[in-house]
């Protein structure tokens, strides 16, 4: 099994190149978490298998929309809707094999829709990350090392809870799942961002992902803490999102839309020996 690894702000992931969909047709849940673990594997937040939309179902949808897709898998080998780091390393690893260009925009399907890639002169990448689902259900509380906020209910393809903190070590360890109220808020589980406000448009948090626990930077995560920032402050262009591996650009669109703009970095590749 021959993979790649790469990260966005520190976010990294496995990439299986598998374009007909025939190296790893049965990609269990347990083979991701051997792949994911980080003292027996190789060590990832999740596994972006690289197919063609006309190579599996959950692509048939965009066929005609998009020539590939990212198929997400989190880091406990549950499937994933969306992944905004993922997208952006998905795109560069495509462009580094040649399969599209750096120039104008490639469309990604996902399971959440498609997400167009846009190469900028500067070496980042831009992703159109569709309407955010603000807001979401109400009155939801977030519980944390013993301590518990109100949230948001954020919809981003897939589900946030938004929770403003007075600072970042208030969540304590995140070792441990934090929990919310009422359950029946998120029946498939939910990524939690603890935010601070550092200034006019800029924002930073932390974030407990569902399936995979805490990590350095989760891109849906920052555009539904972005939302949420700017449906309190008023109209706003962009805002800057920090995340423990680096930062990110949030920009509202007057189409409703937000795109997010960070990097992508390719680090490793080799074999999984059997």
């Amino acid at each position: 099994m021959n993979w790649v690894k790469g990260h966005g702000t520190e976010n990294d992931f496995v990439l299986l190149h598998d374009p007909d969909g025939t190296e790893f047709p049965d990609l269990d849940a347990a083979t991701v978490r051997a792949l994911c673990d980080r003292r027996r594997g190789v060590g990832a937040d999740g596994v972006l298998r690289v197919v063609r939309t006309d190579a599996l179902t959950d692509g048939a949808p965009w066929v005609d929309e998009a020539d590939w897709f990212m198929d997400f898998r989190n880091a406990d080998g549950s499937t994933g809707e969306m992944c905004g780091n993922g997208v952006r390393v998905f795109a560069h690893y495509l462009a580094e094999l040649g399969l599209v260009s750096r120039t104008g925009t490639v469309p990604i399907a996902t399971r959440a829709g498609l997400r167009p890639v846009r190469f900028e002169a500067d070496g980042q990448l831009t992703v159109d990350m569709g309407v955010p689902g603000l807001p979401g259900p109400d009155d939801i509380k977030v519980t944390a090392s013993g301590r518990s906020w109100s949230a948001v209910s954020v919809d981003m393809g897939n589900p946030h809870a938004v929770a403003f903190v007075d600072t970042l070590d208030d969540p304590g360890a995140l070792v441990e799942q934090p929990t919310w109220e009422p359950p029946s808020a998120f029946p498939v589980g939910v990524n939690i961002e603890f935010v601070v406000r550092r200034g006019p448009q800029h924002v930073a948090l932390r974030v407990h992902e569902r399936g995979v626990g805490e990590t350095r930077s989760c891109g849906t995560g920052a555009c539904a803490a972005a939302a949420v920032a700017a449906s309190a402050d008023g109209p706003a262009e962009a805002y800057q999102v920090d995340v423990p591996g680096g930062s990110l650009t949030i920009t509202f669109l007057p189409n409703g839309h937000v795109e997010m703009t960070g990097p992508a970095v390719l680090t490793l590749r080799g074999e999984v020996v059997p």
